[in-house]
């Protein structure tokens, strides 16, 4: 996604060019930690080069990812850009005909913020619209970790006319007296960021009224897309609705290309074959697109479930399934491997942020194990008794 997350920040420098507007306000994490191109240093210099050129200021804290980057101390950076440091610091604007702006702004010290950075900021300039630039978890998010946390009241109670956020990567705004607003990203790197990815232009008219709009700058929307294939018993017609559905999407999303995660659920005849040939239904439903590059499968999945009407499997591949599923998959021996394969993964492996993919207690992470291995036992016996029904025709 490296090339979208491109097309966006571009679409960010253009949106600030055509409103003419007086400042871009950036609240962290810029860039990723690990990030050492400096092909990308140059590209974000060449660009904040062209607000520069235009008279739009740039106000940047630094977040938990890009507070030690390598290109942190390499990027080159034009004069009307101002990075905030360690310590709460504060620039006052100007503005002809209307109210001056004071835009407060505190970089993290390091990759951890466990306490809340609030105190540290000063109070309101007075006669103007005060501004607070904050990288923050605020009360938590799921698949977040905690950094420089504080609530909503608190950001009230600041006194401040409008907090800008960064951290959390879901669109979130509360509106009053003190506007907040986390704008979210504006790219999503995968499924688990969907939806469209957008910034939020805040005017500041010249009596000091406030209002926000959000503008979609993502040109690739991931999201999950769910069909129902009750009661078809024709590939060819289960292939037709899917790809009728992802048509209809894509004409109403906001982006230009639609990135989906395809499941297919309901009762149906065609519940097994399903199962066993998702790799070939996707190519299917890929090719009633043809050369429309703007739809793409990431993958597909399947919560179908036979006819209640269908018969229950017999013989051989009946008694595989009962193995699997009261013999191996039931056993104490095969829940304590994979109980403790799957926390040597998470404690050592998977990244913080998507520790509680499996759950955040033993309970949680034995039921997601339980219902993975049901799945498995599913996929054998699909392609069994597929295989069945292709021999004997």
């Amino acid at each position: 996604m490296a090339d979208a997350t491109r097309q966006a920040f571009l679409r960010i420098i253009d949106l600030c060019l055509d409103e003419q507007v007086d400042a871009l306000l950036i609240a962290g994490d810029l860039y990723d930690g690990d990030q050492t191109s400096m092909k990308t240093a140059r590209f974000i210099g060449e660009a904040f080069r062209r607000l520069s050129e235009a008279g739009v200021r740039v106000f940047i804290i630094r977040g938990n990812h890009d507070h030690l980057a390598r290109i942190t101390k390499e990027l080159s950076l034009p004069r009307g850009v101002m990075v905030f440091g360690a310590r709460a610091g504060v620039d006052v604007l100007q503005r002809k005909g209307g109210q001056s702006i004071a835009i407060h702004g505190l970089s993290f010290a390091s990759d951890k913020a466990p306490d809340s950075l609030l105190p540290k900021f000063g109070k309101p300039v007075a006669d103007a619209v005060n501004i607070g630039l904050l990288h923050t978890s605020l009360g938590g998010s799921p698949g977040h970790s905690t950094y420089a946390p504080c609530s909503v009241a608190d950001l009230q109670a600041t006194g401040f006319r409008y907090w800008a956020l960064g951290h959390i990567h879901g669109r979130s705004v509360v509106e009053g007296e003190t506007s907040i607003v986390m704008p979210g990203m504006p790219q999503g790197r995968d499924i688990n960021e969907d939806g469209p990815k957008s910034v939020t232009l805040a005017t500041i008219a010249d009596n000091g009224v406030l209002s926000l709009e959000e503008r979609i700058v993502g040109p690739a929307m991931f999201q999950r897309v769910s069909v129902d294939l009750s009661g078809i018993d024709d590939m060819r017609d289960a292939v037709s609705r899917a790809a009728r559905m992802l048509a209809e999407l894509k004409a109403a999303a906001p982006a230009e290309h639609l990135i989906t995660r395809l499941r297919v659920t309901g009762e149906t005849p065609l519940a097994w074959r399903l199962r066993r040939d998702l790799d070939r239904v996707a190519e299917e439903i890929r090719l009633e697109f043809g050369a429309n590059p703007r739809i793409w499968i990431e993958t597909i999945e399947t919560g179908m479930r036979p006819l209640q009407t269908a018969a229950a499997p017999s013989g051989a591949a009946a008694e595989m399934a009962r193995l699997a599923s009261t013999v191996v998959v039931s056993s104490e021996g095969f829940r304590q491997s994979a109980l403790g394969l799957a926390e040597e993964f998470v404690r050592r492996h998977a990244p913080p942020e998507l520790r509680d993919l499996m759950g955040d207690d033993e309970a949680a992470m034995e039921a997601a194990l339980a219902a993975l291995a049901a799945n498995g036992v599913d996929d054998v016996l699909a392609r069994l008794l597929s295989d069945d029904v292709d021999g004997a025709r």
